[in-house]
């Protein structure tokens, strides 16, 4: 229970932080036409905040459904990196685990499951399954709390999309990424994801984020290579991925 509730308490910043995020997109469900169940079912089901937000601007620009599928499977894959980045952690947990942490894998839970909860070094990496539960679930309720208040807001307020709520998500991953920045290579990988992930962005390349994050990787890599800095056990970044966006 202890590790339970240092797990809500670490991503709670990071909840709280997505609130206007949530809102923006709990509203937009309904701006594009769907019912207030159907919205509230999207980020109880889904829960993945940018593939959410991408689904229903395509759905109201009348895309067919397979682009969507592909689209939104393009933005989701970093978390194929994460969970690929916690296999050793993962895999020897009983079933019921794996598919629960994996239903609440998050940028933000990646973020605080690899950072210790407690004031020993050497906690650094050690992953705690309760720790990951009560930090995954309580983003989990706090992302449809928001989404509820979303939808709340977008029957009584009009143009909430124009209030500049969608700075929540730019300002969510700043607030994952800065703090892992703490060796050269993990620097050079986020300025590599970071500048291709704005090029990519420009040339409305889909596959922009998964090309950004890959590359990121690789250039922190290679650095880390070539400087002789530390052991390269794990690649290097692994914990600052979500230079996007997303996930929720």
């Amino acid at each position: 229970m202890k590790s339970f509730l240092s797990g809500a308490l670490a991503v709670m910043p990071l909840t709280i932080a997505v609130i206007p995020w949530g809102i923006l997109a709990g509203s937009f469900a309904l701006e594009i036409g769907l019912t207030a169940i159907e919205s509230q079912a999207m980020s109880a089901i889904i829960f993945a905040g940018s593939a959410q937000l991408v689904a229903l601007g395509m759905i109201k620009a009348g895309i067919g459904i397979g682009s969507i599928l592909i689209t939104t499977l393009l933005i989701t894959s970093r978390h194929l990196l994460y969970a690929m980045a916690m296999r050793s952690q993962i895999s020897p947990l009983p079933l019921k685990w794996r598919l629960g942490l994996g239903f609440l894998l998050t940028d933000e839970l990646f973020a605080i499951s690899n950072q210790a909860h407690s004031g020993d070094m050497a906690s650094q990496h050690q992953f705690d399954r309760w720790y990951a539960l009560g930090g995954g679930l309580t983003f989990y309720i706090g992302w449809n709390i928001a989404t509820f208040l979303g939808i709340v807001a977008g029957q009584s307020i009009d143009n909430l999309g124009e209030l500049g709520l969608d700075f929540a998500i730019a300002a969510t991953f700043i607030a994952i990424v800065v703090p892992t920045v703490k060796k050269p290579s993990i620097l050079v990988c986020v300025l590599v994801s970071l500048t291709l992930a704005v090029v990519c962005a420009v040339f409305s390349i889909q596959a922009g984020l998964l090309i950004a994050a890959i590359s990121g990787m690789g250039a922190g890599m290679a650095y880390a290579k070539l400087t002789n800095e530390g052991a390269v056990t794990d690649t290097p970044c692994a914990e600052s991925v979500p230079t996007k966006e997303d996930n929720l």
